[in-house]
């Protein structure tokens, strides 16, 4: 059972802190490792915060056998109420920079609150000084840590991540989710527009179309998820990219499936028609933006593949 902070004796309290200094130590060395490969610059500073997280803890280490012995008790965090408790965010591969350097501030600020309170609940003087020191020094780690962001972060680091972050959003939402724009909004063409002009009905062809861009949804989101686990090929997770493609090819068919729901079929088809050139459209601006792509090419390629579907859905609609 989990035991109140005002319980704890000073030699617990400085076997806490030790505990404290070493997991912070060892989660920054974590963030360094998860972020080396993509933001290098990134990783040099918490490779710095890692070096002061050490020097505090051998501080402390030095007054425990000072005052107690060599045997320092085991006591962690998850044993004293009042810590929050802290996701593991980074176990998670791919690490988002953002989410380090929010649960960076979170842990300095969590470390200083528990100096400043062991501070009150100590008597020796010497240790009492030692607390007031280290919690000076993390309430200062927000200067020093822009101090590290200043001096690894330059202008030419900062463009170098920004490319890495735009080339791993790229990779593993934009191919992703262009992929299934393209099948949602290409292959759900035929099924759509020959059950509207075999019929002739908005009905018909708004429920060919809600099935087909659905079932196109499922299939492709299982087909990206199962296609790699994304640990060598750096795309990330399988279940994100295998969301993101289900998402976007469902919404590309329904984008001109919805028209359909106008009762009547001419004024149903004139929008319909409409909207696929907007899709197309789209998807040949996302190509040349992201993809680097000369736009005209990608429009040639994207107009011609689509309006073949078109046609075929018209034609064996018609027949």
């Amino acid at each position: 059972m989990a035991r109140k902070f005002n319980e704890l004796t000073e030699r617990e309290i400085l076997a806490l802190a030790i505990a404290l200094e070493e997991e912070d130590e060892r989660v920054y060395s974590d963030f360094a490792e998860g972020l080396r490969e993509s933001y290098p610059s990134t990783a040099k500073m918490f490779e710095e915060m890692m070096g002061e997280e050490a020097t505090h803890r051998t501080r402390l280490i030095e007054k425990y056998r000072q005052r107690f012995g060599e045997h320092i008790p085991l006591i962690r965090r998850g044993d004293v109420k009042g810590f929050l408790e802290r996701k593991p965010v980074w176990l998670v591969r791919p690490l988002g920079i953002n989410t380090v350097r929010k649960q960076a501030e979170i842990m300095e600020l969590e470390t200083r609150k528990f100096y400043e309170r062991a501070v009150s609940r100590v008597s020796d003087a010497s240790t009492r000084e030692l607390l007031n020191e280290l919690a000076d020094a993390e309430r200062q780690h927000y200067a020093a840590a822009e101090a590290l962001e200043e001096k690894h972060l330059t202008q030419a680091a900062k463009a170098e991540e920004g490319a890495s972050s735009r080339r791993l959003f790229v990779l593993r939402v934009v191919q992703p989710g262009l992929a299934g724009l393209m099948d949602g909004s290409v292959s759900t063409l035929a099924p759509v527009f020959a059950a509207a002009y075999a019929t002739q009905k908005s009905r018909d062809a708004f429920l060919v179309g809600m099935a087909a861009s659905i079932g196109a949804g499922i299939s492709m989101a299982f087909a990206e998820a199962l296609s790699d686990d994304g640990s060598l090929t750096g795309r990330g997770s399988p279940w994100l990219r295998g969301v993101v493609t289900g998402a976007m090819t469902t919404a590309g068919g329904i984008g001109h499936t919805l028209p359909f729901l106008i009762a009547n079929f001419h004024a149903a088809m004139v929008v319909a028609v409409l909207i696929v050139a907007v899709e197309l459209g789209a998807i040949s601006y996302i190509r040349h933006r992201y993809m680097d792509t000369p736009f005209l090419q990608a429009a040639f390629q994207v107009v011609v593949g689509g309006v073949l579907v078109f046609l075929t859905g018209i034609l064996i609609g018609s027949s």
